[in-house]
């Protein structure tokens, strides 16, 4: 068989064509949309979602491109990022796991009243309950990258706030279930409502104060909105538990090697950072409050039993409602305790 010129110059460049389209076709280059409720400024997105995103791409060397959308820029709302996750409208979500009450109930461990002395340990503990307790059962459909926890949560109120008896009908923002039942239990009246909604509620007076960690006073302009702060020695008055989650499907679409980036890049030693980068920010945003002349009120001592014993129905009334669901809230508790006296840095 004999060819023309011009017929090998066509089959020469046909098949240098076909290389070329193949080399992206076998690299599988992927694209995640990362979703959360801060704007981009909020420490959050700046000292750990983004920074983990970058740490992302320059490992997969440029195959997996993580595009950013703080501030619910994707749509919906902070108590939808979960189903969000699990339905593919974003493949990678943050968001505070009590926006979903009562769906993951084995969590809530980590939010109970004075449970908190250090954010690291607590996140270190939340990961590996996870892994004993929750991958398998209420996390089932999501691939959970980290479990954490903010720092100690704080009262800012238009109003100084030294005893539960000041908490009297004063209407408080919490930020779940549990801290809504804590609030009711030390005299306010609790008010469900995400943290992008504060600013607004605090303006308008809606509400009288809100529980949030320092770190993000800063980003939603709390200190500007109220002049009082009260905080706890000890352990924390209460925390938050948080996820970064990935549609399981979109994770298991993934080349083995991207898989493995992601993995080596999540997980315990994820969730203590994460933990910990957002405790280490209270104290700039404390300082700030300071700065502007606001009160600052530290309950310590006899005065923080006062909250504890106020508290502790929160306590009982969990454990009886674990107990409903066939859950041992009481050796939850004593295990998260456990592994956090464990804990070493």
């Amino acid at each position: 068989m004999t060819f023309t010129r011009k017929a090998v110059l066509g089959m020469l460049g046909a098949a240098a064509f076909g290389c070329m389209t193949a080399i992206p076709a076998m690299a599988q280059d992927v694209t995640l949309r990362m979703h959360q409720f801060l704007p981009d400024q909020a420490n959050v997105p700046k000292l750990i979602l983004y920074p983990w995103a970058d740490r992302i791409e320059a490992a997969s060397n440029g195959r997996i491109k993580v595009e950013r959308y703080g501030s619910m820029q994707l749509g919906g709302s902070p108590p939808e990022l979960m189903d969000q996750a699990i339905d593919g409208v974003a493949d990678i979500v943050w968001t505070v796991i009590g926006y979903t009450p009562g769906r993951y109930p084995t969590s809530e461990v980590f939010e109970l009243p004075f449970m908190m002395t250090d954010a690291r340990a607590m996140s270190s503990a939340f990961w590996q309950m996870f892994e004993t307790h929750m991958r398998d059962d209420e996390f089932k459909d999501l691939k959970i990258l980290a479990t954490w926890v903010h720092g100690p949560g704080v009262i800012h109120s238009k109003v100084p706030v030294n005893s539960p008896a000041e908490m009297e009908g004063l209407k408080i923002r919490g930020g779940s279930r549990l801290v809504n039942t804590l609030l009711e239990k030390v005299g306010a009246t609790p008010v469900g409502l995400p943290v992008p909604g504060i600013p607004e509620a605090l303006s308008k007076g809606v509400i009288d104060g809100t529980t949030i960690p320092w770190e993000v006073t800063g980003s939603l302009k709390v200190p500007e909105l109220v002049k009082n702060h009260t905080e706890f020695d000890g352990e924390a008055l209460y925390t938050l538990g948080f996820v970064l989650a990935m549609n399981k499907e979109k994770f298991e679409s993934l080349d083995p090697e991207l898989q493995q980036i992601i993995n080596h890049n999540s997980g315990l030693e994820l969730s203590v950072l994460a933990g910990g980068l957002m405790s280490d920010a209270d104290g700039p945003s404390r300082e700030a409050a300071v700065a502007v002349g606001n009160n600052i009120i530290t309950v310590s001592g006899d005065e923080v039993q006062v909250w504890k014993d106020a508290s502790q129905p929160v306590y009982d009334e969990w454990i009886a409602d674990m107990k409903t669901k066939d859950i041992d809230g009481q050796a939850l508790i004593d295990e998260a305790r456990a592994l956090m006296d464990a804990y070493k840095p």
